[in-house]
């Protein structure tokens, strides 16, 4: 089956994996716990078309903990994924989705570095931006701004 629309799309979503995904205009929003982020990856991949992913970051939400997101996209019907979980108060673990999109391994690095996000299963899941030696996330909000840091070079 070839999805041709968003509305299509989010019926299959409904349809195959029980999610109610919201939609607005030909983006689809579709929350998922992390034990199934990377099978979801794969559905929009596979099912939706979604073969371009766009990005990939995370929102500190505090005492709610950090929520990770991505975008993905099937170019050839106009129709977008956004793709969200949450990690929970303590948590900071998602699995990888390098395995559906390689594209995903500089991005995740990325929010890796910046929120202290591990991806489960990445190949290569290593600061990207800052130093080995550099402590802390900056991007969350329980990161000490006065803390004195190493320059960035």
């Amino acid at each position: 089956m070839t999805v041709q629309s968003a509305v299509q799309a989010a019926a299959l979503v409904r349809d195959e994996l029980g999610v109610a995904p919201s939609m607005d205009g030909a983006t689809l929003d579709v929350t998922v716990p992390p034990e199934r982020w990377a099978a979801f990856g794969r559905f929009a991949k596979d099912s939706l078309g979604c073969r371009y992913f766009n990005w990939l970051t995370a929102v500190d939400w505090k005492d709610q903990g950090l929520e990770v997101l991505c975008r993905v996209e099937n170019l050839d019907a106009g129709v977008a994924v956004t793709l969200r979980t949450r990690l929970g108060p303590d948590g900071i673990v998602c699995p990888t989705l390098t395995g559906v999109w390689r594209g995903a391994g500089w991005m995740e690095r990325e929010c890796y570095d910046m929120f202290g996000v591990r991806f489960d299963g990445h190949p290569d899941l290593r600061r990207i931006l800052l130093g080995d030696d550099w402590e802390g996330h900056p991007l969350r909000k329980d990161y000490a701004v006065d803390t004195p840091q190493a320059p960035y070079r």
